[in-house]
């Protein structure tokens, strides 16, 4: 019986590592993650070598995860790298990795694990661009443009595989509602325990209530809220 893997999908400063965190002690299995660091209290939940390896594919393709290439290749390196990284995690039952620049390299790992579990999680886009300039010194509209391209990708693989997208956004409870729904989606062992990870005091950024986006922005985050809500209507 093969492996369940459960690969996390969403932009940077979206909420992906408090889901990976969520993920992991619901059960599912990380290996050696970033645990503290300077801009996230518990950590990015990444694996190391995955981050690298995405950042090497992306840097040979002309591209960074700032400026990322729409369309990557993948080196015989790459995939030698990348079963390196595979035969780690043999004999795992459950186990699971994220990174946000696996939205631009993301059709080998699905080569790679044909049957990988993706779960999506996204942010206002304002959030993430204030974020993104504290943290990076970025402009907000370099920010937004960034969250433009990440979550395109977002949308396209979720149009593709149809798996569940929440809002980072959401008031506590909500989101708490929209967790736990998730961690018994993936009928993972420990779902209950996996609800303890988030803490709403690490949302240093909040979304406005009211903004003025570029069209093509806000017409993604509305593309992307009626995804969410149409799950959270179901749960």
């Amino acid at each position: 019986m093969p492996s369940k893997v459960i690969c996390v999908l969403g932009m940077h400063r979206s909420g992906t590592s408090c889901l990976c965190g969520s993920l992991e002690e619901a059960g599912v299995y990380l290996g050696e993650v970033s645990r503290q660091a300077r801009y996230n209290v518990r950590g990015n939940r990444e694996n190391r070598d995955i981050m690298l390896l995405h950042e090497n594919i992306l840097a040979a393709n002309g591209g960074s995860w700032c400026d990322p290439p729409e369309t990557v290749l993948w080196s015989a390196k790459h995939r030698r790298v990348q079963q390196d990284i595979l035969r780690f995690y043999t004999g795992q039952p459950l186990w699971g990795f994220k990174d946000p620049r696996t939205l631009f390299t993301l059709d080998s790992w699905l080569t790679a694990i044909p049957h990988l579990t993706l779960v999506g999680i996204y942010r206002h886009p304002l959030a993430v661009a204030q974020s993104l300039q504290h943290r990076n010194q970025l402009t907000i509209e370099k920010g937004l443009n960034l969250w433009t391209r990440y979550n395109r990708k977002l949308l396209y693989y979720q149009a593709k595989f149809g798996f569940p997208i929440i809002s980072y956004d959401l008031p506590e409870p909500d989101l708490r509602q929209e967790l736990a729904w998730l961690l018994r989606y993936l009928k993972l062992p420990d779902a209950a325990q996996g609800l303890q990870f988030f803490d709403p005091n690490l949302r240093h950024q909040q979304s406005p209530a009211e903004s003025s986006l570029p069209e093509a922005v806000n017409t993604l985050l509305e593309q992307l809220a009626n995804l969410a809500s149409a799950h959270e209507a179901s749960v």
